[in-house]
């Protein structure tokens, strides 16, 4: 038995429940960069279900790109540090950035990507997220698009994964210690 299915069952939040809020977040995001450039930044690689979902619901001329920054190793702790690994490619001076993103945990990679970001001169950058942890919270930084607020549990599914496995389950469900 492997453990993807002894974790079945420890459902947190459904596929359903999650379709759900990309469509209302969806419909928010649309109305509110009406007119606007909005350029969607997945971070890799666990944002990529969730940005799935959210951009088909986004009713824009769009474009997407990717980043990769990290400040974890292969355990469940926070280093602190953060590194690009994988830069964006598209020109974001003048244009909206909305980071979709897997889970703001301590924020220190995402505080970091901002700082990044307003180098190259938006118009704004704003944060749409899956799972908000705001327990661990170590840097001010904040989702403006939330699809659920979590625990402080070791999240998986749907992209979030624990050492590059679990990132495939339908649902987010958790690892107890």
């Amino acid at each position: 038995e492997t453990v993807a299915q002894e974790i079945k069952g420890k459902i947190l939040i459904t596929q359903e429940q999650i379709l759900k809020r990309a469509e209302e977040l969806g419909k928010q995001i649309t109305e509110d960069y009406k007119g606007e450039e909005l350029v969607l930044v997945g971070t890799l690689r666990g944002a990529v279900p969730w940005m799935a979902d959210i951009m088909k619901q986004i009713d824009l001329d769009l474009e997407i790109d990717f980043v990769s920054a990290s400040s974890y190793g292969s355990g469940t702790v926070s280093s602190g540090e953060v590194k690009i690994k994988k830069d964006i490619e598209l020109e974001i001076k003048g244009k909206h950035v909305l980071i979709i993103e897997d889970i703001i945990d301590t924020g220190n990679t995402l505080r970091a990507l901002k700082d990044y970001f307003f180098l190259k001169k938006p118009k704004s950058v704003k944060i749409c997220t899956l799972l908000d942890k705001p327990s661990r919270r170590q840097a001010e930084v904040y989702g403006d698009y939330i699809g659920f607020s979590v625990e402080d549990l070791f999240v998986i599914g749907y992209g979030l994964d624990y050492d590059q496995k679990y990132r495939n389950l339908p649902y987010i469900s958790y690892l107890e210690e």
